[in-house]
């Protein structure tokens, strides 16, 4: 797992200016040298600059990047970011068509793949990954990024020059590229985040190359092609078939994302997803005679203040325990305090380089870097939800039947805050309807669906699309902040392409929650864990955490110089800061309507202090 930037231009030689362009390599780089430092590399030619920050999981010693390579005149560069799971496959392949390896690697096995397969290489691969190859054949730059959208790739273009990178910070480094913050910036900011557009880097210019998608650049410009997408058709297997069959895919995913050259550890919540990865993985390795290390998060005094709701019913922590009575797992319980959580609120900004999903992100963050002491490669039970229709929008008719993404309801309490003539000129709501009835535009329907058939598919298309997405990259930057890989089973292509043509009442057989995935599991977990009630990611209930937000939000009102007063009300800001906690009512997803509006204005004033 690493961190890759460069850019391209056809009109400059870097050449003439190596010096200078190497250095600025450097500078891209070490600004995303976070995402591991294990080892560096640049490669400079005339149109092109390419470098690298690698966290070494896959030959340690001999898997440096860019992996360059020659055929008669022409060369071939890559740097990469990601795991690719069928390498043993792929590499069988290329070498019977005379591939010789020089390393164990990856990285060398998608060059020898491009070189054989051109761009069509990328849709044999199996994995997370955003890479980029310099083809000088082609004369072209190529930017390729997976299939779900786990591995985030931002670029932008500037005159005839093409920047890019893992992260838009390290974008910024380009003395071409200056964050700018403009309306339609604030729009997505006030309505649309956490969540983005996709293809969107919200900063004005900056865009990410989209899901299942790759960006070719060359003397005649910049085109996006997609290589994959979903596809709608009949579904013919019976329910025990498709049981058995999805629980042979999820085994499958696990046991492949387990190859490793440092030891896999397990994200291990007490929550169903988590438990069967946890108990898949913890089987694998104890074939192998080794011990799977497992962490799980909470908070401070949570088990004191924790306030039972529809959205989180109960606490994690007793679930845990139980997975350790049926499992012989090297476990950690790990805990953030109040001051801890708030304080990571800003750095949850720094990683991610716009505010996002508040005290998940900050708490997040915290404790992938206490897992990165033990371990630099994690499994995570993310996506499942997206997937198996696990979420409240999927079952309850007042989401079912909302006319926008059904995770964001609420926008009016969002609007309320701004100043009256900003929030007339944003216009939100129509921002919003625009990209909703856009993304609803993309559907592949199947002909003969009922009504409600047809609703439930686009609430699994704008979640795969666009909700699904926000926690992968919530996921990539917490962990990668710190130099952890995270793996995510359930995000394999082949069960999203499965799950997709499975019909709704067949995922939730009479109502219950991801009934089919419980059912595919059997035998895999013990009963009370299988049939565990869904429970959400772990929030703080203690109200010392809410006296330092109100505090912190407090400060920042009443300063004069602050940059969020020049968007927000004073007097509806303050109603909040005075305003009881509320712990029932979600602001975004099933996060918690006051606590996290408090925190994200925070974030977005320490935002726009760095970048406006």
């Amino acid at each position: 797992m690493c961190g890759i930037s460069g850019f391209a231009n056809f009109n400059t030689d870097f050449l003439k200016q190596a010096d200078d362009c190497k250095a600025l390599l450097v500078k891209m780089r070490q600004s995303i040298a976070h995402r591991g430092n294990d080892t560096v590399g640049e490669f400079l030619d005339k149109n092109i600059g390419l470098s690298q920050t690698r966290l070494t999981i896959r030959d340690l010693k001999g898997g440096n990047q860019p992996i360059i390579r020659q055929r008669g005149e022409n060369t071939f560069a890559i740097v990469y970011n990601g795991e690719i799971y069928n390498t043993d496959e792929l590499n069988g392949e290329l070498v019977e068509k005379g591939y010789e390896f020089q390393t164990t690697t990856d990285t060398e096995t998608i060059l020898y793949a491009y070189m054989e397969y051109g761009a069509d290489c990328v849709k044999l691969l199996n994995g997370i990954f955003a890479f980029a190859i310099w083809d000088s054949r082609e004369e072209s730059l190529f930017l390729f990024r997976d299939r779900s959208g786990i591995k985030p790739l931002f670029y932008t273009v500037c005159g005839d020059t093409l920047i890019f990178g893992s992260e838009i910070k390290a974008l910024f480094c380009h003395p071409k590229v200056k964050p700018e913050i403009d309306d339609d910036c604030l729009r997505q900011v006030f309505s649309i985040l956490p969540a983005r557009l996709e293809g969107s880097g919200v900063f004005k210019g900056i865009k990410e190359v989209g899901y299942g998608s790759f960006v070719s650049f060359g003397k005649k410009g910049l085109s996006e092609h997609r290589y994959w997408q979903l596809e709608s058709r009949r579904h013919d297997e019976d329910y025990e078939t498709t049981a058995a069959h999805l629980r042979e895919l999820i085994t499958d995913a696990v046991r492949r994302q387990m190859v490793s050259d440092v030891p896999v550890c397990s994200f291990l919540s007490g929550g169903l997803d988590s438990c069967i990865v946890t108990a898949i993985a913890a089987k694998y390795l104890s074939e192998h005679r080794k011990l799977l290390n497992t962490f799980s998060f909470d908070f401070t005094d949570n088990n004191k203040y924790f306030k039972a709701s529809s959205f989180q019913p109960e606490q994690d922590r007793p679930y845990v325990r139980k997975m350790l009575e049926h499992f012989n797992l090297n476990h950690t319980f790990l805990e953030c305090d109040q001051l801890e959580l708030a304080n990571f609120l800003y750095k949850a900004v720094d990683a991610k380089d716009m505010p996002g999903m508040a005290d998940v992100d900050a708490s997040l963050l915290y404790f992938c870097g206490l897992v990165k002491k033990h371990n630099k490669v994690t499994l995570t039970g993310e996506c499942a939800d997206e997937i198996f229709g696990g979420y409240p929008w999927f079952h309850r008719e007042e989401f079912i039947n909302a006319d926008t993404f059904p995770w964001s309801v609420n926008l009016e309490f969002r609007e309320k805050f701004l100043r009256p003539a900003l929030k007339k000129r944003l216009e939100l709501k129509s921002y919003v309807d625009d990209a909703y009835k856009k993304m609803l535009a993309e559907v592949p329907y199947l002909d003969g669906e009922t009504a409600l058939q047809r609703r439930q598919r686009e609430i699994s298309f704008l979640n795969l699309k666009q909700f699904m997405t926000t926690l992968l990259w919530r996921m990539d930057t917490t962990s990668m902040y710190n130099g952890l890989e995270a793996r995510v089973p359930f995000a394999d292509h082949r069960i999203i392409e499965y799950m997709w043509n499975v019909p709704f009442d067949m995922k939730c057989p009479n109502g219950q929650v991801k009934g089919l995935l419980r059912d595919a599991v059997k035998g895999i977990l013990p009963e009370e864990l299988r049939l565990r009630k869904k429970s959400p990611y772990p929030k703080t209930y203690n109200p010392e955490y809410d006296r330092i937000l109100r505090s912190r939000l407090t400060d920042v009102i009443n300063n004069k110089n602050a940059p969020l007063n020049e968007l927000v009300d004073k007097t509806a800001v303050t109603e909040l800061i005075n305003a009881p906690s509320d712990y029932g009512r979600p602001w975004f997803g099933q996060l918690m309507s006051t606590p996290q509006m408090l925190a994200y204005l925070l974030q977005i004033n320490y935002w726009l202090e760095k970048f406006a």
